[in-house]
């Protein structure tokens, strides 16, 4: 391991530059006239309608870090409410959405529909959340503030989660013009608890409880080295839903019976993460009980190489999972950072382990995606292959999740989000602040 050349920052210290740096990819990879945010740090990067609602649920945590005015964050968002209303709505494949739904990417500029990509319901409701999460935040009494208020409503109104379900009990995962309904739904937990939520606290296109109960039935409890625990293998399955949503002490039907919450469940996989790490069956460089976090992300690309006198496969993009895989032997620390609020105790020894082998060295936006130390050379950086594009999807959770650590501020919004409370009671959430 790379030997410290200077005094570590406190835990304290870490998170507040940390948070303040990836915050600045939503100021910086945006296009302020539309509010469209980039998939990636890529050049020419199309928008990824996710990134913008997690562009949007950091404004106010901007604000309220003093890394941008309320002024500043009021203006940005309103223009990205402003565009969402406005674009094209329709069939036709050069629109950027239909039914209150939005295609997956979008181009930067003109904010039509690319790569003749779906319409995506997990996104859209990724969306619809910093759309409500603005709602709320946004309520001063000045014009600005309450077209925000007004549009935040109409849009979130506008979305028919009913049609998704294309006649069957659970949700599909989207629909294009040239092809209709995408054959897959969303079954097996996953992190289409927020799009469930969402779509059940509808007032205008609602999907039914037996929805969100046939999902349920999916389900796989697990015990994986000695914990229990509704299982998923990448990370952020067990993070996504959580940026917006406090499941802390409010349980499902499925959880009542097992005896757990939602939130305790993502502390139990991360600890199955780090568990990995330190067993690390494939012999993988640079796992250990300070470096772990595998899940969906970029890889070193497809490729096979001998390393050690062993044949290793690698791949791109890919959905990485513990312990069963895939796995190549690349870490996000991006995952591990947004498993914070579950388990500071083994999440903060790793941050300061990224930190100390130059995860965020000559870069504008705190750590690295991923990176691979398998793939390192001999007296290189021990990160080894690092990934070189940041992505939205990834930076937004770092900043969200060290606020839902650090404060009770952005779970304090969404908790008094009145469609959120009705999702979650006719999900059957009970308890708690619920």
């Amino acid at each position: 391991m790379k030997q410290r050349t200077k005094k570590p920052p406190s835990s304290d210290a870490l998170l507040a530059v940390l948070q303040r740096m990836t915050f600045d990819y939503f100021l910086q990879e945006a296009n302020p006239a539309n509010g469209l945010v980039a998939d990636r740090s890529r050049r020419n990067s199309p928008a990824s309608i996710a990134a913008v609602g997690l562009g949007l649920t950091a404004y106010p945590v901007g604000v309220a870090r003093g890394f941008i005015s309320r002024e500043q964050a009021c203006a940005r968002t309103l223009a990205t409410l402003r565009f969402f209303w406005n674009c094209k709505q329709g069939p036709e494949p050069d629109a950027t959405g239909y039914k209150g739904f939005y295609y997956h990417f979008l181009d930067m500029h003109t904010g039509r529909r690319v790569w003749r990509c779906e319409l995506s319901t997990i996104d859209t409701a990724l969306l619809m959340a910093g759309v409500l999460t603005v709602g709320g935040y946004f309520c001063e009494d000045c014009e600005d503030e309450e077209e925000i208020r007004t549009l935040s409503e109409a849009l979130y109104r506008r979305v028919e989660w009913d049609w998704a379900r294309n006649g069957g009990a659970t949700v599909t995962h989207g629909w294009s013009s040239e092809n209709g309904f995408i054959g897959y739904r969303w079954g097996g937990y996953d992190e289409a608890i927020i799009l469930y939520v969402l779509g059940l606290g509808s007032p205008t296109h609602a999907l039914s409880p037996e929805s969100y109960t046939a999902w349920l039935s999916t389900y796989q409890w697990k015990k994986i080295y000695g914990r229990e625990f509704l299982y998923a293998g990448p990370l952020f399955i067990h993070q996504l839903s959580h940026v917006w949503l406090d499941f802390r002490g409010i349980k499902d039907a499925f959880m009542q019976d097992h005896g757990s919450d939602y939130f305790e469940n993502s502390r139990q996989a991360t600890y199955v993460q780090r568990e990995y790490a330190i067993r690390n069956p494939l012999d993988f460089a640079g796992y250990h009980e300070s470096s772990w976090g595998i899940t969906a992300s970029d890889g070193p690309g497809d490729q096979t190489r001998i390393i050690g006198g062993v044949e290793r496969k690698f791949f791109g993009y890919l959905a990485r999972g513990v312990p069963y895989g895939p796995d190549d032997g690349t870490l996000s620390p991006w995952a591990t950072a947004a498993s914070l609020p579950f388990a500071p105790e083994i999440v903060l020894p790793a941050l300061c382990h990224f930190h100390d082998i130059d995860l965020n060295l000559d870069n504008p936006y705190g750590f690295k995606a991923s990176f691979n130390p398998t793939l390192a050379t001999a007296g290189g950086n021990p990160a080894g292959w690092v990934a070189p594009d940041h992505l939205g999807l990834n930076q937004g959770p770092i900043v969200l999740m060290i606020e839902n650590y650090r404060s009770d501020f952005l779970w304090g919004l969404t908790r008094a989000c009145p469609h959120i409370q009705r999702g979650l009671r006719k999900a059957g959430f009970r308890g708690a602040w619920l």
